[in-house]
């Protein structure tokens, strides 16, 4: 570390302890535009033998409960950073080097577990129903859902996952560690829009040397350093992946795509499921070429929204909407003269007489031959009443005559033909 970057360092801790609480808002919004300050506190949190480390983190923990939000969000940005050093040094069994980074995860740790009143927190998380719009989605695209009764009771319902309460910790060890950090970085994604890139950069680099350090891809990565291998949780390589979807939209691709690529090779040596589930979903849903979003102005993720368009209705082809169609009648052109024209023909209408004498039609004008012939085909039945015996009352059932048979027999008469 070199001279200058310590003089800055010094400067900062001195002026905080003489700072009156009056300006205390001025100074920290000015605080983020002090880029030689930050990347030299960076530097001090990477040399766990630096003299300046106790005090830097008394200040950031000072800083964090100081209620300020600025001061809050100054201090969450090396927590990436403050976390890779703790499992470094834990790793190497050399723990009590970081004493005071471990009390500095601690105090943040213990903060963020309760209100303002000092009740322990519960946190709320709504999960989306993907049969409701939103951003991400629509309904439509995923397909038609049945509406079964189980469904129809859940509609409408929205799940709702709750964290916490936690308990607060006095130290970590291996069996707490873990949950603690999770936590933490749970802190540390909420916050993520206001993380300058220096942080994410210093999140992607630790995410990929956490899954490979003590493994072959060490060596292919070339990082130097500890080589013993940094034990991880399910839930740990899940936030991680959080951020890191963040950090994909937001200017950092190359360093979000190789700590993409890492988690993987971490998750498949590990066998966890859920952080495999989040990164191959992640994976499939980047686009092809790297996106060079600006590191100016509102950071979001970036979607594709379906613009709205005005959708077809397609009715169902139903049994009862076939029988009730009704084809098109075509006129002709005289209705005294039943003869073929431009080699059409048309077949003269057929009716049926009831018992009683009133009259139904049966048939449409204009049928061409291929409309009837097709119908004969099919065998479709009609009733007729033989006027022969309309006086006895007896229907007879008679079967329809092809087009073909009445054209070998010949029609000549025009008007109405009853069978």
């Amino acid at each position: 570390m070199f001279t200058s970057e310590k003089g800055v360092v010094e400067e900062w801790l001195s002026e905080f302890k003489t700072l009156p609480e009056t300006s205390l808002p001025s100074y920290a919004t000015n605080l983020k535009d002090k880029s030689s300050l930050v990347s030299s506190l960076y530097k001090v949190i990477q040399e766990p033998q630096s003299e300046l480390l106790e005090p830097v983190c008394h200040q950031l923990f000072e800083f964090y409960r100081s209620g300020e939000e600025q001061l809050l969000r100054f201090t969450l940005q090396f927590l990436p950073e403050l976390i890779w050093c703790y499992l470094a040094v834990s790793a190497s069994r050399n723990v009590h080097s970081s004493g005071c980074i471990e009390a500095l995860l601690l105090g943040v740790y213990n903060l963020e577990i309760v209100d303002k009143q000092g009740h322990s927190k519960v946190l709320s998380f709504t999960i989306p129903s993907l049969s409701k719009p939103s951003v991400y989605h629509e309904p439509s695209s995923i397909g038609s859902m049945a509406l079964t009764e189980s469904a129809l009771s859940q509609h409408g319902l929205s799940k709702v996952v709750y964290s916490g309460p936690h308990p607060q910790r006095e130290m970590l060890t291996a069996q707490n560690r873990f949950e603690v950090l999770t936590f933490l970085l749970l802190c540390y994604n909420a916050a993520l829009t206001y993380m300058p890139s220096v942080s994410l950069q210093s999140l992607c680099q630790i995410c990929s040397r956490i899954c490979v350090c003590g493994y072959p891809r060490q060596h292919v990565r070339k990082y130097k350093g500890i080589s013993s291998r940094v034990p991880v949780s399910s839930g740990f390589m899940v936030q991680m992946l959080t951020g890191i979807y963040f950090a994909f939209y937001n200017g950092e691709w190359d360093l979000a795509q190789k700590a993409l690529d890492d988690i993987i090779y971490r998750a498949q040596l590990e066998l966890y499921p859920e952080p495999l589930l989040v990164a191959n979903a992640i994976q499939a849903s980047l686009p092809h070429g790297a996106m060079k979003s600006s590191k100016e102005g509102t950071r979001c993720i970036q979607v594709e929204i379906t613009p709205t368009s005005s959708r077809i209705s397609r009715n169902a082809v139903t049994s009862m909407s076939i029988r009730g169609h009704r084809w098109k009648r075509h006129e002709q052109p005289d209705s005294s003269n039943d003869t073929t024209e431009l080699g059409i023909l048309v077949i003269p209408e057929i009716s049926v007489t009831n018992v009683a004498g009133e009259r139904t039609g049966n048939g449409e004008k204009g049928r061409t031959l291929g409309e009837i012939d097709a119908q004969h085909l099919q065998g479709v039945q009609e009733t007729a009443t033989d006027p022969r015996t309309e006086s006895k009352g007896l229907p007879e059932i008679r079967r329809q005559k092809s087009v073909r048979k009445m054209m070998e027999d010949g029609i000549s008469s025009p008007g109405r033909v009853q069978f």
